[in-house]
């Protein structure tokens, strides 16, 4: 439901599509609004990439895993923030669910793999 005052999403409003790091629904877009996007994300054969422009911000929902920064990884679970700025290689790793925030929104010519 959308006016021009709000916008309301559910993950069943948006289809699922295949992503560099799993399966995700992309809850706001950068055609909606330029500064953020936000996407939910199943994390599966992720690929190690990077971004030139984008902040990511991985918020986990549920399940476990790690998140490989520059070839560090970290550990993740329910409730932990990680904030990933440009240019800095990662992947997912596991079986993990997360809102991912972007700034500024991510499009498609900012996801450089690295594998």
């Amino acid at each position: 439901m959308a006016n021009e005052r709000y916008v309301v999403r559910r993950p069943t409003d948006v289809r699922e599509e295949r992503s560099t790091c799993g399966f995700r629904r992309r809850l706001l877009k950068a055609d909606e609004f330029p500064d953020l996007s936000i996407s939910l994300l199943n994390l599966h054969n992720a690929k190690l990439h990077h971004h030139n422009r984008t902040t990511e911000f991985y918020y986990v929902i549920e399940g476990k895993g790690q998140l490989e920064l520059d070839g560090e990884r970290v550990d993740v679970e329910p409730g932990v923030l990680v904030r990933i700025n440009p240019p800095t290689r990662h992947r997912a790793l596991g079986d993990f669910t997360a809102l991912i925030l972007c700034s500024p929104a991510w499009i498609p010519e900012d996801n450089v793999v690295d594998e």
